[in-house]
């Protein structure tokens, strides 16, 4: 797999789109949109938590333990009538622990672009996060990785050069113009630069999305 991006557009991918789609009851393409800026964004979090060693050993061991890829194995069986509350609650706690406060900026900025409302976007990164790790978990078996070089490594080469996106690249702006100094900052601070919006978070929202 030459990129998390890359996942979207495979016959998984598109399994996976449209299970999150029909089991938060959304419409699928909007759930492909809301994804595809969602993704890297996680990723990119997770990248970042993974440079200290604590973070790369807490991701090792989720990876090594729980999310080991196993929910791919039949995921089928994971949207058939509605996904499990305690998948929700995982992706939740996933969430809560990458994004940390930024959570709540990500989904009003992806629910603007795709056109969902943010509790839709909420249900849908709840979804996808445990479906993430497992997608993670699998690419760490296969590449028999054991250590946090090559974990951050690997997180790396899944993102390749999705923050070349556009959306992608103004979500990241977006995140950075609040200046609140969380990971996620760091993080677009990372792919841009450090490029920071004169115009702060509402000059850069209304020029987003007041055509």
């Amino acid at each position: 797999m030459s990129g998390i991006l890359d996942l979207l557009n495979s016959d998984l991918g598109k399994q996976i789109v449209s299970g999150v789609a029909s089991s938060t009851g959304n419409d699928t393409s909007k759930t492909g949109s809301a994804l595809t800026m969602a993704l890297p964004v996680l990723m990119k979090a997770m990248e970042r938590n993974a440079s200290s060693p604590e973070g790369a050993a807490g991701l090792m061991g989720a990876l090594t333990g729980k999310h080991d890829g196993s929910i791919l194995n039949n995921l089928g069986g994971l949207f058939e009538g509605g996904v499990d509350e305690s998948v929700k609650q995982d992706g939740a706690g996933i969430l809560g622990h990458i994004l940390g406060s930024k959570q709540q900026g990500v989904e009003q900025v992806i629910s603007q672009k795709s056109g969902l409302d943010a509790g839709s976007v909420g249900n849908i990164l709840k979804v996808a996060a445990p479906i993430l790790m497992g997608v993670l978990g699998k690419q760490k078996q296969e590449q028999n990785i054991s250590n946090s070089g090559d974990l951050t490594g690997l997180l790396g080469g899944l993102l390749g050069g999705s923050s070349a996106n556009n959306d992608q690249s103004f979500l990241e702006k977006i995140l950075d113009a609040d200046g609140d100094g969380s990971v996620i900052d760091d993080v677009a601070g990372m792919v841009l630069g450090g490029n920071k919006s004169k115009g702060g978070l509402g000059g850069m929202l209304g020029g987003l999305f007041g055509k």
